[in-house]
């Protein structure tokens, strides 16, 4: 699996305004709702997972980056989203560190496969400094499509 098949680029969030952990998921659901992967009926219960999932460990990883994930009856294939943001947003990260990037992911809860090969993807390049670095850099949804593009075509620049 690679970004190309689960990040919906088009919800990209270059600039995230919310400043908050439960601003910045519910920004992110509603940008793939508005890009019609998530269906309006179903927003408010995703974004409860996800913050409800927090409440009880959060996904902020450390080095600046938070990968929120859910699993909901409604999502039919993996999809993730993309948000930066910054300022940096408290996400209560592992290293106490704010977030700058986010990779939110929502996947159904009959494909356990999809949702691991998608979560290997994202960490085996977030562990990367360069790329962490590089995706912080991004401005513009175009920046960010672009630097996952070549990450799936060319995964080994990641350790140069």
């Amino acid at each position: 699996m690679k970004f190309e098949d689960f990040i919906c680029f088009e919800a990209t969030i270059p600039e995230l305004g919310p400043v908050d952990r439960d601003g910045a998921i519910e920004a992110l659901v509603n940008a793939l709702c508005k890009a019609g992967r998530v269906k309006t009926s179903h927003i408010k219960e995703i974004v409860k997972l996800l913050i409800g999932r927090e409440k009880e460990a959060s996904t902020g990883i450390g080095k600046g980056v938070a990968v929120p994930h859910v699993k909901h009856a409604s999502i039919e294939h993996v999809v993730g989203v993309v948000g930066l943001s910054q300022t940096g947003i408290e996400f209560r990260s592992l290293d106490k560190q704010p977030v700058f990037v986010i990779i939110l992911l929502l996947s159904p809860l009959d494909m356990p496969d999809q949702h691991i090969k998608a979560m290997e993807w994202v960490f085996r390049h977030l562990q990367h400094d360069r790329f962490r670095r590089f995706l912080r850099q991004c401005r513009t949804a175009g920046e960010v499509e672009e630097l996952l593009r070549e990450a799936d075509a060319q995964p080994a620049w990641l350790s140069g």
